[in-house]
């Protein structure tokens, strides 16, 4: 779809050619990049597992007509909006039962109980915090749907969230729409989920838990907050099977992980979301998607030395396909997320250890065979074009020198391109000396911070002259 959309930027008209499994994608692809009803050439069945003869006639027989009616047919394109209810319709009526499953029925649901969105509790919702309720944030470009205060509201009172989590919601949708972050790619096949990283005063304020059970559900603002983010892609951004959300294999929706600013204030740490650009006291949401997670359970040691490679072999354990977002789908975008107990963080740091000085531990030792890598970015994944061994990647430029020290295919190569390519936060039981490891999905849904403004809004202040 990028080269389509590339061509078509430059007035040159354009067939993409899809599998029939990612022809929603494709849609919300083009759709996200201002070329909504891009023309398509569906192949039957997938590439990836035909063997050339069969993927060759499909080409003859099936895509190559429909690349001539797509370069010389009209195509009727429509608005996206059919059926659609306004945003003050009454969508629902009845009781608690028959507005629960008109929901279901329409999609505009999770599949959860949900407390029915009123126009009284959407606007008691906002009211808290003086928003304007109509202010237009952007539109979403996989769904082509205004992102406004209201929407975020509707799907807050849908979720549980108070109306004191509303500043953390509009920096959600704030990164949603920020074309760096790629929320088009919410559904793409492989099913990650984005995870939610609160930082700063209101990971304690607004009543986040940042303690003994990080990343369960069951306290009140985690897991209604991560909650919304799922309703809001769904009821927005179109992240539905009828629309574009693709998974294969999808995950439960993430409740919100908050930092332990407590314990990062006592070792001296910064928080994550320092890795962005913001300080200390910054009051920060930073999102990315990841697709596997593995805990690093029991961690014994009471030095780095002794830790680290343990825990290197965590962020190792969970890098697989998702290497290609080292060369392939992305380019040097792979960024896992380790995530330390206070127990672990202040060991590193009682030994004067930085959280630099733990990259650059783990990028010496989270490392796997450089034939291993090949594989997964080449020959068992198919994601990097000619098939070209680290080696060669590296003479052109393509990856750093440090993956070809050597022409021997059992050297031990990094699982990313700089130190700083690894994320770390920390929060968790501080009494366990556990961690928690994440892979990321480059691209498909890049970290992003936005800062979270609790002030009352000026939205609706009215000035006197």
């Amino acid at each position: 779809m990028r080269a389509s959309i590339a061509a078509e930027a430059a007035g040159v008209p354009s067939v993409s050619v899809v599998c029939e499994g990612f022809v929603k994608q494709a849609a919300a692809t083009g759709r996200g990049h201002g070329f909504d009803g891009l023309p398509l050439a569906v192949l039957p069945g997938h590439v990836d597992a035909q063997s050339s003869e069969v993927m060759l006639a499909n080409v003859r027989d099936v895509a190559v007509g429909q690349v001539i009616a797509g370069l010389t047919e009209l195509v009727a394109v429509g608005d996206g909006e059919a059926d659609e209810p306004s945003a003050l319709d009454v969508a629902a009526s009845g009781s608690i039962d028959e507005i629960y499953r008109t929901f279901l029925a329409h999609g505009w649901s999770d599949g959860l109980p949900f407390i029915p969105p009123t126009r009284q509790r959407v606007d008691d919702f906002i009211a808290v915090t003086a928003h304007d309720p109509w202010k237009r944030l952007g539109i979403a470009p996989s769904s082509g749907r205004d992102v406004t205060i209201w929407s975020i509201a509707v799907n807050a009172v849908m979720a549980g969230c108070e109306p004191a989590h509303l500043p953390v919601l509009i920096s959600a949708a704030q990164i949603l729409l920020d074309p760096s972050y790629g929320s088009e790619h919410s559904g793409n096949t492989t099913g990650a989920d984005a995870l939610m990283i609160v930082s700063g005063p209101s990971s304690t304020d607004l009543g986040f838990n940042h303690g003994q059970g990080a990343l369960r559900d069951g306290h009140h603002a985690n897991t209604t907050v991560g909650r919304w983010l799922r309703l809001f892609l769904r009821n927005v951004f179109g992240f539905t099977s009828d629309e574009h959300d693709k998974a294969t294999f999808g995950n439960s929706a993430r409740v919100v992980l908050a930092e332990d600013m407590d314990a990062l204030a006592e070792i001296g740490w910064e928080p994550l979301a320092a890795d962005f650009g913001f300080d200390r006291s910054g009051d920060v949401l930073t999102m990315a998607r990841f697709n596997s997670g593995a805990i690093i359970g029991s961690v014994f040691g009471s030095t780095p030395d002794e830790v680290v490679p343990y825990l290197a072999d965590g962020l190792a354990r969970i890098s697989g396909w998702d290497l290609t977002h080292v060369y392939g789908l992305g380019h040097e975008q792979f960024r896992p997320l380790l995530v330390l107990s206070p127990i672990l963080a202040r060991m590193f740091a009682n030994a004067g250890w930085s959280k630099d000085d733990v990259r650059m531990a783990l990028f010496e030792h989270a490392r796997i065979p450089a034939w291993r890598f090949e594989k997964l970015i080449g020959e068992w994944t198919n994601l990097t074009a000619g098939r070209r061994t680290l080696t060669e990647l590296a003479s052109s430029g393509h990856v750093p020198a440090v993956f070809a020290e050597s022409d021997d295919p059992n050297r031990m190569v990094p699982i990313v391109t700089d130190p700083s390519k690894f994320a770390i936060a920390v929060a968790g039981d501080p009494t366990r000396t556990n961690a928690y490891v994440l892979s990321n999905d480059g691209p498909h849904g890049d970290w992003a911070a936005h800062s979270i403004d609790r002030s009352n809004s000026q939205d609706l202040v009215c000035g006197i002259f």
